[in-house]
Order: structure tokens, then sequence, then C-alpha cells
């Protein structure tokens, strides 16, 4: 009896108030709740979450879940059920860019509007649009498209077919992350040649756009698509070199200068959901690190996703960017430590080790969305990933300074030029060769159920990993989860 009365850190009462919202959240569009009841669950949650006794854990999860019911119900409604008088009918609207457009084989351009207007009246949510144009249009810009209705997919509240263009509008510094992106990438340009350039820019940057179609196919095949995409990968680089550099000062410079890089990365790169949960998560890896303040894994997963639905609750519903980002992110916070500690003890990784278990626990935990989504998945990721992920940060460093020495205009370039050249065709060629091997993708076509159990395989193979190391899996380097010490919890 004295088990339910016993304390909870203050950390899983977090934790159980996050599940519970997230719950709600992802319940909302099938099981609707009038707001009233979400807005009346606040106090009592208050109330319980200041408890902080087991027997309240199960009355706080069941609040929290009605108001998450609370806040998902008035999202969709706001976000989805506006659109539905639409549907079918010939739309003229207006809305922002809100990412680089992307351009298939085929020629079709893929627009992903936000900040929506229809006849003047503003509208929640996002519209997804393809089409046939020679217009030139980028992140940033407000378009006006015409096109007929249909009911949206994924996070998107409208789908627009048939659409057309209307008109652009573009101020001269709209997005000044794009326009900033643009202008450096063009110096890059000036002395790398294609596709190294782009690849060497999409590292730098995240931006995949602008890498030729073949070339994007390759990264799908080989499973690196992640390293040029605006991602976690990114911010972990920058926030180590901002620590290497700036620690010799003081901890608070290295931090600020922390801090900044990632405010400058995600201006650049634009708040996707992976980019919005990567930042989250980098800025709390730095306070953490900064205060000397470790977190559990879990919690920090809980956290920063219900973080991001309350942001942007469509994440939630069906944003395969999101789903893979945390999947991911589960991946290689909790399975990779747990394998390493399984199969290596207490032996600190090296950098091949490291990336290994990295690759191999994020595979893991994303086959089942890909397999879901697309019915395929990568045999040679692995490989590529051990092959190419090691120079990564080496690869942007050149791409910078090879920037920044066309920016100067400075002399020698042969100095800076070979080499950056030499190593991202490396990485080209390797991209290239693995793609086109026969047996690179499988076809895997399973049910959810057969996924489900999938799932249930994982956590609790997790379990018994977790159960025989004994690993403490609370950590104070967010970025770093491989250093873990080696206590019993």
């Amino acid at each position: 009896m004295w088990r339910i009365h016993r304390k909870i850190q203050v950390e899983w009462r977090i934790a159980c108030l996050c599940a519970g919202l997230l719950v709600g959240v992802a319940l909302a569009p099938v099981l609707r709740v009038n707001t009233f009841w979400g807005l009346a669950a606040i106090i009592p949650i208050c109330t319980l979450l200041l408890v902080g006794r087991f027997y309240a854990s199960l009355p706080l999860l069941l609040l929290a879940m009605l108001a998450g019911l609370g806040y998902g119900s008035t999202a969709y409604g706001e976000g989805y059920d506006v659109y539905k008088p639409f549907i079918e009918h010939t739309v003229t609207l207006q809305g922002r860019v809100k990412e680089d457009p992307s351009v298939n084989s085929a020629g079709y351009k893929s627009l992903q509007l936000g900040s929506i207007q229809v006849r003047g009246s503003p509208y929640a949510g996002s519209v997804f649009t393809r089409m046939r144009t020679k217009v030139t249009v980028m992140r940033g810009d407000t378009v006006t498209v015409q096109g007929v209705a249909e009911a949206g997919f994924g996070s998107f509240s409208l789908n627009l077919k048939n659409a057309s263009i209307v008109s652009v509008e573009r101020q001269s510094m709209g997005d000044v992350g794009r326009v900033i992106r643009d202008w450096f990438a063009g110096h890059v340009r000036s002395f790398i040649d294609e596709p190294q350039a782009s690849l060497g820019v999409g590292y730098l940057t995240g931006q995949k756009s602008a890498l030729p179609d073949d070339f994007s196919e390759a990264l799908k095949i080989a499973g690196l698509t992640h390293v040029v995409v605006a991602s976690g990968y990114n911010l972990t680089v920058l926030v180590r070199l901002a620590r290497k550099l700036f620690m010799r000062i003081s901890k608070f410079s290295a931090a600020m200068a922390a801090v900044g890089m990632v405010l400058m990365f995600m201006t650049i790169t634009g708040l996707s959901p992976s980019m919005t949960r990567a930042g989250i998560v980098s800025g709390l890896s730095i306070l953490f690190w900064y205060y000397g303040r470790k977190v559990h894994p879990i919690v920090l997963l809980l956290f920063v996703a219900t973080l991001t639905v309350l942001y942007q609750p469509s994440y939630l519903w069906g944003d395969l960017g999101w789903q893979l980002s945390f999947s991911a992110f589960f991946g290689v916070m909790i399975i990779g430590p747990l394998m390493q500690r399984y199969f290596y003890g207490e032996v600190s990784p090296g950098l091949i080790r490291q990336t290994l278990m990295e690759t191999v626990a994020a595979h893991i935990a994303t086959v089942p969305i890909i397999a879901l989504q697309f019915g395929v998945v990568s045999n040679i990721a692995i490989v590529a990933n051990l092959l190419v992920v090691p120079l990564v940060p080496l690869a942007m460093l050149l791409t910078f300074i090879c920037g920044i020495w066309s920016v100067c205009g400075i002399g020698f370039s042969q100095l800076i030029i070979w080499p950056t050249n030499v190593l991202l065709e490396y990485m080209v060629a390797v991209v290239r060769y693995v793609a086109e091997i026969k047996w690179a993708q499988s076809a895997l076509e399973f049910s959810g159920s057969v996924w489900l159990l999938y799932l249930a395989a994982v956590l609790l193979v997790c379990w018994w990993m977790k159960r025989a190391t004994k690993l403490n899996l609370r950590t104070g380097d967010i970025l770093n989860p491989y250093k873990t010490d080696a206590k019993v919890i």
C-alpha cells in the first residue's frame, strides 16, 4: 500500500502530463469534445502536479488527455473543418511559401503554403499544391493560387489540384535567412562544381531542393537524405563546435555562442517540423549542459514532442517529417546507448562505432514508418552512413571556408578548393555507387498490426538490455547520450 503513496520526481510528473496531452491531441480528430472541458481540466491538473504522489499519476494522465482533447478539438476545427465548404470547388487563395519549393522528375513544382487568406479572411492550417509552372517561387514569397480544392492529407488542411499561380509577391528582404543562404550558396558554387556544391551547401544549410533529381533519389536509396535535410545532426555539429572553440574563454561564452549558432541556423533553414524539434532539443541541451543538470531521454522526448504539438497540432495528425524526426530521436537517445552498453560495456565509443550505433538505432526506430509510407526500406543505409557521415563535419567546415574565401576574394583559392572537391566528390561517388546496387532497396509491405508487434518486440528488447546492463539513461549531455553514468536506477 505504501507504494501508491511514494513520491514521484517532478520530471516524471511532467512526463505523465505530456503523455496525456499527446494522447488527447492525437485522438481529437475522432473524439471531439467542447473546449470548455479542456479548460476545466487545467486547475485539477495543476493541483495533481503539486501533490507529487504515485496515486495521483492516473488522474493526472486522464485529465491531461481531456485537456489535450479540448485543445486538439479546437485546433482541428479551426485548421480543418473551416475548409470543408471549399472542397470540390474552384478556390482562389493567398498564402506564404513555408519551405523551399521542390520539383519532381516530371516537372511538377510542389508548394507548401501557410498564413492562408481566402477573400481577405485569414484561415489557420496549411495548404499543399502541385503544378506545372515556369514561374520562379522562393521560400517566403506570398503567392496567389487558383485550383480545385480537395481534402487535405497528412498535416495539410487542403490540397489544391490543377492549380495555377495567379501572382507572386516578393519583398526584397522578406525571408532574410533564405536571402543570406542563397547569396552564400552562390559564392560556394563559384568555386565548386555540381552536384558537389549543392551537396556541400545541403550539409551546411539543410537545403535539399537545389540537388539534382537523380542525386536526390540516390540519397533516398542510400538512406542518407537526413544529412542534407535541416535536422538535429546539423545543430549537433554546430553546438559541439561552439563548445570546443569558446570553452577556452568561459562556459558562458560557449553557451551563448552555441545559442547564436542555433538561432542563425534555424533562421537560414526555416521552421520545418524536424528543425523545430531539433532547435528545442539543442536549446535544452545547452541549458542542461550550462547548469550541469541531467534529464531522462523519455522525459525529454515527451516534453519536446508536447511543445511542438502545442505549437502545431497537425504535426501529430500526419506530418511524416515530424514522425521520422521523433522516431530517430528515440532510436539515438534510447536504443543506441543501450546497444552500446550491452555489446561493448563501459568502453567509450569512438567515432566509427558511435556512428554505427546511431545509424542502426535510428534505422530500427524508423523502419515501420518508412515501410508503411513508401513500401520499401534501404538495405545499404548502415554501410552508406558509415562511409559518409563521419566526414560530414569536415565537409561542412571546408564548404564554409570556400564560401568565406569567395566572399573575401582571397587568392590561392586552389588551397581550399582542391581538398573540398576531393572530399565532396568522394561522397558523391559513394552515394551513386551504393544506390546502383541491385539489392539496395527491398519492398517491405506489412499491415499495421504486424508493425505494432515489431514495436512491442523492440520495446521488450530495450527493457531486457536495460535490465541486463543496469544503464542509467539519464544524461547531462543530450547531444552525446553515449556518455552516460554506469549507475543503477
